[in-house]
């Protein structure tokens, strides 16, 4: 049975490898010059302690604006959302799904308790790497729309090829305009 919590900070060496194995199946792009070796290299010190550290540091943020939730499949961590309230508009900054778990209702699952936490008072955005269409998809049947808004943050220059990821802004407006 999959179920969704709050994280553990047992739970931290499962959310880097949920988070390096959905970069390994998802951003690797020829024509974007994203290699496999970018994402190797990206994630190459995924479990040492300092890297353990910032994600237990992020795991106990008592912060009433983050939300962090994983999806266990018993023990096993099999995806990870994280969520922010901003002043402006909320913003869904991550759903992860390991590739054998995609397409069964999780990311949804996400979804369900980040929109209860974020109420219906505000826009949510999230961004996403333009050729992701499966995550575009995942986003429009929720009520995404696209903003026309594309750009590129230095943080996300890949290591070996100095790719920059290309990403795109999608809205989903409040209820409450």
């Amino acid at each position: 049975m999959i179920t969704i919590q709050k994280p553990t900070k047992e739970d931290a060496s499962g959310i880097q490898q949920v988070f390096y194995k959905t970069w390994l199946a998802t951003y690797p792009n020829a024509k974007a010059g994203v290699t496999i070796e970018d994402v190797e290299e990206k994630f190459k010190n995924r479990f040492l302690p300092e890297t353990i550290a910032k994600i237990i540091s992020s795991i106990t943020d008592s912060s009433e604006n983050n939300l962090f939730l994983v999806a266990k499949d018993q023990e096993k961590i099999i995806g990870v959302c994280r969520a922010k309230k901003e002043e402006l508009h909320s913003q869904l900054m991550a759903i992860y799904v390991l590739p054998d778990y995609q397409r069964r209702g999780i990311g949804k699952m996400f979804w369900d308790k980040v929109i209860d936490f974020f109420g219906k008072d505000k826009d949510v955005v999230v961004h996403v790497v333009t050729y992701n269409t499966q995550a575009i998809n995942f986003y429009k049947k929720l009520g995404f729309v696209e903003t026309g808004k594309c750009f590129v943050e230095e943080r996300f220059r890949l290591p070996i090829s100095g790719a920059l990821l290309p990403e795109m802004e999608l809205i989903l407006k409040s209820v409450g305009e």
